[in-house]
């Protein structure tokens, strides 16, 4: 009878030396604070490789190659179906026009937006106004100019930009100062409405399942529109400008990167570098809204500030506030260093404006509107 041998573990792993150590056994907590326990070593790992670093071939084909990349991740097919605009209200105002239009923003979706025009014969400079998240859906584009039409939503509104921009609305005040104003709904917003805070991760799950994706579809809608503004009759097409606050100054910058119709930018209250993003207790890991601004896989390639720079050397100012709960101080410094680099390195470092704003958090004063407004006067003013 064959004798047999029996040998236990640690015998095994002797005789099997080049075997790499495993991880330590995780036990229950796998999930602390809804980042995985191993989250310090995921961001460890993402480099941004695709990041400007001066690369042989020059900034135009990286520019081209980072674009692509971000275009690529957004899930969206080619659309170029014509915007076909028709403008269904206009209330004459002491120095502007206030307009209401329909287009079709995308293959698949035809919506209304406000159209701000100054007096006189054109053309003008142009803004598209990006409207924040704030998890208030009963108004969008609404935030930004003042609803003349709706009782309901202009007090919705009002409360909105007493709370966020001192008392004014933003579009308005860059029509009285000669821009041609355009503000659309966001999916889930004003028009499009129906959103609740618990249901837009649903929202999202969703349209993944779709094949397509909730944060490229908002940027997609976001390039389209500013091709609508630049086409208008009314518009210069060299002096467009992206301008927004909150979730729509991640807009401003993001649709900046994606769209030459962008001339100039102006970005509040959103930038960070993701690795100072991703902390507990910041307000992405909650889900939810985060997935308005997360594009599958792109960080893998490259960081925040490295998509905002795509838009170098073009014009543009970044804001944020000291105490902003959403941003810390060090996560928006290091952005705007990095974003610095890229600026400097196109011989462009006087184009580009950052400011960390001592003393105030999350808002759009009247004295930082002043400032950004006027340094969008002096870069768009006619040549």
């Amino acid at each position: 009878m064959k004798r047999r041998v029996f040998m236990t573990a640690p015998a095994v792993a002797t005789l099997a030396p080049s075997l790499d150590t495993p991880p330590a056994f995780e036990g229950p907590s796998v999930v602390e604070g809804n980042l995985p326990v191993f989250a310090p070593a995921l961001r460890d790992e993402l480099d941004f490789p695709l990041a400007w670093r001066g690369q042989h071939g020059g900034f135009g084909v990286w520019r081209q190659r980072a674009r692509s990349k971000v275009l690529e991740s957004l899930l969206q097919p080619a659309d170029r179906t014509p915007f076909q605009v028709e403008v269904i209200d206009t209330q004459p105002g002491p120095s502007f026009d206030r307009r209401q239009i329909v287009f079709n923003v995308t293959r698949h979706s035809r919506v209304r937006a406000l159209l701000l025009v100054p007096h006189g014969p054109g053309p003008f400079p142009a803004a598209l106004l990006l409207h924040d998240h704030g998890a208030k859906y009963d108004i969008g584009k609404e935030k930004l100019i003042s609803p003349w039409y709706d009782p309901a939503r202009l007090e919705s509104a009002t409360a909105w930009s007493t709370r966020y921009f001192g008392g004014r609305f933003l579009g308005d005040s860059l029509a009285a100062r000669g821009y041609v104003v355009l503000a659309v709904d966001a999916l889930g917003w004003g028009d499009r409405g129906g959103l609740t805070y618990e249901a837009q991760q649903a929202l999202a799950s969703n349209m993944l399942h779709l094949g397509s994706s909730l944060s490229g579809l908002m940027a997609h809608e976001d390039v389209r529109a500013a091709a609508m503004l630049a086409a208008r009759p009314e518009v210069d097409r060299s002096r467009v400008a992206a301008v927004g606050f909150s979730m729509g100054g991640y807009r401003a910058w993001q649709v900046a990167a994606l769209s030459d119709h962008i001339a100039a930018t102006v970005s509040v209250c959103w930038m960070t570098g993701l690795r100072e993003m991703m902390v507990p207790g910041n307000n992405t890991l909650r889900g939810q809204s985060a997935f308005y601004m997360m594009h599958p896989g792109l960080y893998r390639h490259l960081d925040i500030p490295d998509v905002a720079s795509i838009a170098a050397p073009r014009p543009m100012m970044v804001l944020n506030g000291e105490t902003d709960p959403l941003f810390t101080p060090a996560g928006t410094a290091a952005a705007h260093a990095r974003m610095r680099t890229v600026w400097n390195s196109q011989h462009a470092g006087h184009r580009l404006h950052t400011r960390i704003w001592p003393g105030l958090g999350h808002t759009f004063t009247p004295e930082q509107q002043d400032a950004a407004f006027s340094w969008l006067d002096g870069w768009l003013s006619r040549r």
